[in-house]
């Protein structure tokens, strides 16, 4: 997925999609999701965060709202700007690509 924006094998800020960005800082840190999200409940005060979520931002199927961004600026120290920059990319991403179904397959069959 990052491949698409790489120039000459080095990344330029507001390139990267806030997935790839915050997996990258997470595997510079060497933790686990598991504890990246603790450490992300802890500092915040907010224990509404779970492994799953995490890793739903990681993988792209979400975004961390502005929020969730200043906690993982901190934890991950990540400039703030490249965390708005990743989002940015991966919600215009998200508008270029095709349209999913509204509806998960399963219930389409009903």
């Amino acid at each position: 997925m990052m491949r698409a924006f790489e120039r000459s094998g080095t990344m330029t800020v507001g390139q990267e999609p806030v997935g790839e960005l915050i997996r990258r800082a997470r595997g510079r840190l060497g933790f686990s999701q598991y504890e990246i999200a603790a450490e992300l409940a802890r500092v915040s005060g907010n224990d509404s965060l779970t492994r799953e979520e995490f890793a739903r931002w990681e993988r792209g199927r979400r975004i961390p709202g502005p929020y969730w961004r200043r906690w993982l600026s901190s934890v991950l120290d990540v400039p703030m700007g490249e965390l708005v920059a990743a989002a940015r990319v991966s919600r215009a991403a998200r508008s270029t690509s095709p349209h999913r179904p509204l509806t998960h397959p399963a219930l389409a069959r009903r």
